[in-house]
């Protein structure tokens, strides 16, 4: 949580009297599936901001099964929407449940980045990790993606969204 709170301090000030808008664009670990709302991730996360006195809003546009092709396709109605101060993408997971290729998920990514920073969002990306039974081979290089693209792309990375 501290590293999100981190993210949202260093976005730059908004011109506006509004609070600035932290977007979360996520899969069914984001859209708090099977659990209340309001004891999801995405929800707690605006709970702590509110806790810390951050005016922050959180809007939660995540959508269960979604894929990084889904978020992207759904992305640029979403910034122009809400004008966030900062982007969380959370894509990837279903992309590798379905041994979708690994290079078109990390161009995927890329381009959510891109679009995110050209709205003038501060981008953090959210890595997860695959289940095991799909093999270390297949789960180690999926896992690569996320600190390649944060790298290349010179954004924030939490690298693993389950961890701790």
């Amino acid at each position: 949580m501290l590293l999100f709170a981190a993210a949202l301090c260093a976005a730059p000030a908004r011109a506006s009297d509004d609070p600035p808008t932290l977007l979360v664009l996520g899969d069914s670990l984001s859209a708090a599936y099977g659990l209340a709302p309001e004891q999801g991730w995405v929800s707690l996360l605006g709970t702590r901001l509110g806790d810390l006195g951050l005016p922050h809003r959180v809007i939660n546009a995540s959508v269960s099964g979604e894929t990084s092709a889904g978020g992207l396709a759904r992305l640029p109605a979403l910034l122009a929407r809400h004008r966030p101060a900062v982007l969380l993408i959370q894509l990837g997971a279903n992309d590798g449940l379905r041994g979708l290729d690994f290079d078109q998920i990390e161009k995927n990514l890329q381009r959510l980045i891109v679009l995110g920073r050209e709205a003038g969002a501060r981008i953090l990306l959210i890595g997860i990790r695959l289940p095991p039974n799909y093999g270390a081979a297949y789960t180690d290089r999926f896992q690569a993606i996320f600190p390649a693209v944060a790298r290349e792309e010179g954004v924030a990375l939490v690298p693993r969204l389950l961890d701790g």
